[in-house]
């Protein structure tokens, strides 16, 4: 038989206020994500098999360049921001601090080299 009021025993287990932020800018990565991919895989898939020099000069064109760094740029936020909610849930004590700030710099990371492989190539 547990003592405990039902308000000491929901102690700490309550919302953390960022519940809607984190809905939002999953709703709008998504959304962002979902007129960028069609449009990078028609941007993309035409250079498959196409010679170094021809892939080059097609990405130093400025809308093929933009289609894809805003894809990779977008594409790692929305994951940065999916496997934080997800460590969030799953994850307890120090690791979960450490798990999402290795996360986070992985995320920014990838999306910095990304990024700039492909001003590299379009510059």
């Amino acid at each position: 038989m547990s003592f405990l009021t039902p308000y000491k025993r929901a102690m700490g287990l309550g919302s953390a206020r960022r519940g809607a932020e984190s809905h939002w800018s999953m709703t709008l990565s998504s959304a962002g994500l979902l007129v960028l991919v069609p449009l990078f895989v028609f941007t993309f898939g035409p250079m498959l098999g196409r010679p170094h020099e021809e892939v080059m000069a097609y990405y130093g064109r400025p809308l093929p360049a933009i289609i894809a760094g805003l894809t990779i740029f977008v594409g790692f936020m929305h994951f940065k921001n999916g496997v934080r909610v997800m460590i969030e849930d799953y994850v307890h004590g120090l690791a979960r601090e450490v798990a999402i700030v290795v996360m986070t710099c992985v995320s920014y990371g990838a999306a910095a080299t990304g990024i700039f492989a492909i001003a590299r190539i379009a510059l």
